[in-house]
This record gives C-alpha cells, sequence and structure tokens, in this order.
C-alpha cells in the first residue's frame, strides 16, 4: 500500500486502520521531523484551509496542527465553542456542510466521539480526531513514532501503561500497540482498568498481530520487562470533582525511579501525553531523568499529525 492510498480518508480511531497504514504514517514523520530538523518547508499545502474546532483547551494537539499545517504553506483556522453555534443553535450535520464547503480538512477536540463521526460523515472532507472522551488516535501516532526512535523494531516490545486506564489515551494506546503487535500491559487499580469493550476488541487486533493484552493490578509486576512505562495524569477535564478520591486510589501507582528500576532493562523509557501533574503520576525524578522521552514525544505530535494532512489531503 502506498501512502497515496490515505487520500480522503478521516483520523476517526486507529481501528479504523490497517496495521500497514498506520506503519506507514509513522515512517512518513519520521521523515518529515528530518526535513523539519534540515530547515526545509515543503509549502504542500499552500492554498488550503483548516478548521480547527476545540470545545475543550489544548497545548500540544493546536500547536501541533496549527504549525504543521502553517509549515505546509496552510491556512487553519481556530474555531472555539464561542465561534460557531455545534450542536447548539446549529446542528452537527448543519455544521459539518457548512465548513465541508469552505474547508480542504476538519479536526475536532471535544467530548463526544458521536460529534466527531458526524463531521466525517456529512462534510464530505478528511476529519481529524485531535481528541474526544473515548480516543486520541493523533497521540498514540506520536507516541508509536517516538518508539521507533528509541527501538526501530516496534512488533514485540512491551508498553505499560500505569495509572488510569479507562482513559482515551490507554484506550487508544492499548487499540495501536495491539494493531501493531506490541504487547499491552494495563496495570490499574480494579476501578480504573480498561472498558470490556476496548479490551475485547484489543484482543482480537492482537490474535492477528501476535501481541498479548494484560491487565493487572500491580504496577511492579506489571512493568517487569517493559521496554516503555507509560502514564498520564491522574484526573481528567470534567473530573475534577473525583480528585481527592482519585489521588488516595492511584497513590501506588505512582511511577517512580523504583517503578522505572522494576522493569528490569537499563533502556526502558518513559513516557507521559502531558501535560503532567508532578508528583502525582510521576515524580520530578522520573520525567527528568535520562529514560524520559516525553518532550520527543511532545515534538512528534507535529511530525505525526502532519503526516495524517499531507497523505489524507493527497498531496504527497
Amino acid at each position: 500500500m502506498a501512502i497515496s492510498d490515505l487520500k480522503g480518508r478521516s483520523l476517526l480511531c486507529l481501528a479504523d486502520y490497517t496495521p500497514e497504514e498506520i506503519i506507514n504514517l509513522v515512517e512518513l514523520a519520521a521523515d518529515l521531523k528530518k526535513e523539519s530538523h534540515e530547515g526545509r518547508r515543503g509549502r504542500r499545502l499552500e492554498g488550503y484551509t483548516l478548521a480547527l474546532i476545540f470545545e475543550k483547551p489544548s497545548t500540544r494537539t493546536r500547536c501541533a496542527f496549527e504549525t504543521a499545517f502553517a509549515e505546509e504553506g496552510g491556512h487553519p483556522v481556530f474555531l472555539s465553542p464561542n465561534d460557531i453555534h455545534l450542536g447548539k443553535k446549529e446542528t452537527v450535520e448543519d455544521t459539518a456542510r457548512v465548513l465541508g464547503r469552505m474547508f480542504d480538512a476538519i479536526q475536532f477536540r471535544g467530548f463526544d466521539q458521536g460529534v466527531v463521526e458526524k463531521l466525517a460523515e456529512y462534510s464530505g472532507v478528511p476529519v481529524y480526531n485531535g481528541l474526544t472522551d473515548l480516543y486520541h488516535p493523533t497521540q498514540i501516532l506520536a507516541d508509536l513514532q517516538t518508539i521507533a526512535e528509541n527501538f526501530g523494531e516496534l512488533k514485540g516490545r512491551r508498553v505499560v501503561y500505569v495509572g488510569d486506564a479507562r482513559n482515551n489515551v490507554a484506550r487508544s494506546l492499548m487499540l495501536g500497540c495491539a494493531k501493531l503487535g506490541l504487547h499491552f500491559t494495563a496495570a490499574a487499580p480494579a476501578e480504573l482498568t480498561p472498558d470490556s469493550y476496548s479490551v475485547d476488541q484489543a484482543r482480537e487486533f492482537a490474535r492477528e498481530s501476535g501481541s498479548e493484552i494484560t491487565i493487572t493490578t500491580d504496577p511492579f509486576a506489571g512493568v517487569a520487562g517493559a521496554d516503555v512505562v507509560y502514564t498520564d495524569v491522574w484526573v481528567s477535564m470534567g473530573e475534577e470533582d473525583k480528585a481527592a478520591g482519585r489521588l488516595k486510589m492511584l497513590d501506588p501507582y505512582r511511577v517512580t525511579a523504583d517503578l522505572m528500576a522494576a522493569t528490569g532493562k537499563k533502556d526502558s523509557i518513559f513516557l507521559h501525553c502531558l501535560p503532567a501533574v508532578r508528583g502525582n503520576e510521576m515524580t520530578d525524578e522520573v520525567i527528568e531523568g535520562p529514560q524520559s522521552r516525553v518532550f520527543d514525544e511532545a515534538e512528534n505530535r507535529k511530525h505525526t499529525i502532519k503526516a495524517v494532512l499531507l497523505a489524507s489531503l493527497g498531496v504527497l
């Protein structure tokens, strides 16, 4: 399959993409990163426009989409809830039809997965999921690129997610690993393990790729043999009222130097999608330590998003 076969495709969830398609995007992102570091700008999106709909605030997602699109000569337009009537005064379907006639592509970052799916169904242009309550596919592409940079071959690597494993990042990471043959472990309290539907879906993909999906409540046993230890915030946006109980429940799942040592591998790396609450889900010693790759991971948001943009708009 050539990367050109992705022309016109939306990115709503990695489950919709084949392993080959995901690998092609990661490899393209590596080439684009090299190009960027050499100071080259492709300008392949000259005259193109991108609508950026944000219901939730963002640092990396917004900056990655805006810089990726602008570096290629395109014009991104930021649209907050105060700028449009999405799902309120106007139906999502109507907004999609209007934006699809004015823009070449649409990015949505918000709450409901159903909204991004309707935008894709009714707009007639590629739509990208910049985060919903269910999935965060562009983040996982950056994670996979970061893992590949450190280890080369992805298949067979062991990724362990520690903490609140019900969230969109953990769910998407599990699916991405299962698709590509990386072994995935969720180490979380019983109340915060991934939902059964996602686990079953991941295990179905894993049977095809040869990976293993493991759920455990023991963080130290969980990270044994890990190539990658991954965590995320303990209290997601919209769950602030649950903060006190969540912090107490997850205290044993903090990623510390001792937990990183429990991998038994000196070359294990630490990843976090950011923003990070230092002292909660990980210590300063870990995020600032030699095994941390979180800022490479953050930068790779731009390169993987640029790969998706160029491939889906068919300008390669």
